[in-house]
């Protein structure tokens, strides 16, 4: 939600000498990016979480019938193995992949959204 927000915050302002950009290649292109910090209705928060509880939900309930694997981004970035079974998933060969892409929001969530003392309040107790 934090990465949706910035993106959209970025479509509009075009930080990046004019451009926007939904991923970068260089640390202070993305320390430029990291800087913003959304604040997030907490009136809305839940509704919006379960919202998208629901969407996946029911995208997973329509994919049953299809081959595929749930993957977990923060899984593929703390389990290099992970990589190695999407490739076999995809019957690719392995190999060595690389990327140019600079992680943009680094920080613990706590300091990356603006009204997050009202978040956690919002959130604490639930499954959120």
């Amino acid at each position: 939600m934090v990465s949706q927000l910035a993106n959209n915050h970025d479509r509009y302002l075009k930080q990046l000498k004019g451009k926007h950009k939904a991923h970068v290649h260089t640390k202070d292109e993305a320390n430029i990016l990291a800087k913003y910090k959304p604040r997030l209705n907490t009136t809305t928060l839940m509704w919006s979480l379960k919202q998208a509880d629901d969407y996946t939900r029911k995208a997973l309930e329509n994919l049953k019938s299809v081959r595929h694997i749930t993957l977990y981004y923060e899984d593929l970035v703390q389990n290099r193995t992970m990589l190695v079974e999407v490739l076999d998933f995809l019957k690719v060969p392995v190999r060595k992949l690389v990327s140019r892409h600079v992680k943009i929001h680094t920080k613990p969530l706590s300091d990356q959204i603006e009204n997050w003392d009202e978040v956690y309040n919002a959130l604490n107790g639930t499954k959120f």
